[in-house]
């Protein structure tokens, strides 16, 4: 996988967010959107994994926790979903953490509850991204 490859996916992910948004609206749930996304996704060919469990290793400590992502898409780029008025910094570390453990090279961030997807979006990328080719 070269940068050029996961820019492309981040690229093809969003078009299909903004499908789902300019279709549905803002306001619903994020579970709404989720369910819609995926399906566009998987429809499209991509495989996509939903509410993946996020692994911790502490030292020689390997553990299962409740935390878990809303999408993995083709196995490379976490996709966080929200409907919130405003994205916070907590937001942004949950994506950057969840892409460290799981050792992705590329998030996206992706607000529902905005009026243009593009403007509210936000991808992330990490040391796994920068070695790539």
């Amino acid at each position: 996988m070269t940068k050029k490859e996961v820019t492309q996916l981040s690229y093809e992910i969003t078009g299909y967010a903004i499908k789902v948004h300019k279709m549905l609206g803002p306001g619903l749930l994020e579970s709404v959107y989720q369910k819609c996304l995926m399906y566009e996704l998987i429809q499209n060919g991509y495989f996509v994994q939903q509410q993946l469990k996020v692994p911790i290793t502490y030292k020689d400590l390997e553990f299962e926790t409740e935390l878990r992502l809303d999408l993995l898409i083709n196995d490379i780029i976490i996709v966080e979903l929200k409907t919130v008025e405003h994205l916070l910094p907590v937001h942004e570390a949950q994506l950057l953490t969840y892409m460290k453990l799981l050792k992705k090279p590329q998030g996206l961030l992706i607000n529902f509850f905005t009026d243009n997807i593009t403007k509210s979006l936000k991808p992330m990328v990490n040391e796994y991204f920068a070695d790539l080719e």
